[in-house]
């Protein structure tokens, strides 16, 4: 069986309800490391947990509403913008791993800190987008072949979800 048979047995609202629980179960992952491995989300973790939200809801919205191909299209289109959208928080992340530690931006306060000290929004706001030396900092590496951070695996579920959300699109033409 090929791939395309494969994936054509299942219907469009089936696809966007397997990529809300794929974005769901991700955001759980989060959760988890949060809560349970104590792991502090820095401004980049924050803002792709944002994005897998969007994308999520995005496709939970195409399975309730089951529009027409023109409208499972449009789902697709804006699914596969807002993950990309994340993927770039993601690269962000990655690049500021992978820079020299004298050109690691310096760390600053908590976005929750910042948010209570009533620091300017523009500042948070800049934070949020960019990141700060807190989103250099390596904490965790996956169990298995210790290879990836959490923003490596974030950025391989943003570029599955685009092409799945993209193959959807195209699907509905």
């Amino acid at each position: 069986m090929s791939l395309s048979t494969f994936c054509n047995q299942f219907s469009q609202r089936q696809i966007y309800l397997g990529i809300f629980l794929f974005c769901s179960g991700l955001l759980g992952i989060a959760l988890y490391m949060e809560h349970v491995l104590l792991l502090e989300p820095c401004p980049l973790c924050i803002m792709q947990r944002v994005f897998f939200l969007a994308t999520g809801l995005l496709a939970l919205a195409a399975v309730l509403h089951n529009p027409a191909a023109r409208g499972q299209g449009v789902y697709g289109v804006l699914s596969a913008v807002t993950a990309l959208a994340g993927a770039g928080f993601a690269i962000r992340q990655i690049y500021l791993q992978h820079l020299p530690k004298d050109q690691i931006p310096a760390c600053l306060p908590s976005i929750g800190y910042m948010l209570e000290a009533d620091f300017p929004l523009k500042d948070v706001l800049s934070v949020m987008f960019s990141g700060d030396g807190n989103c250099a900092e390596v904490t965790w590496r996956d169990p298995l072949f210790d290879l990836f951070t959490i923003a490596d695996l974030s950025l391989l579920g943003f570029l599955l979800l685009a092409a799945t959300c993209l193959w959807q699109w195209r699907r509905s033409r």
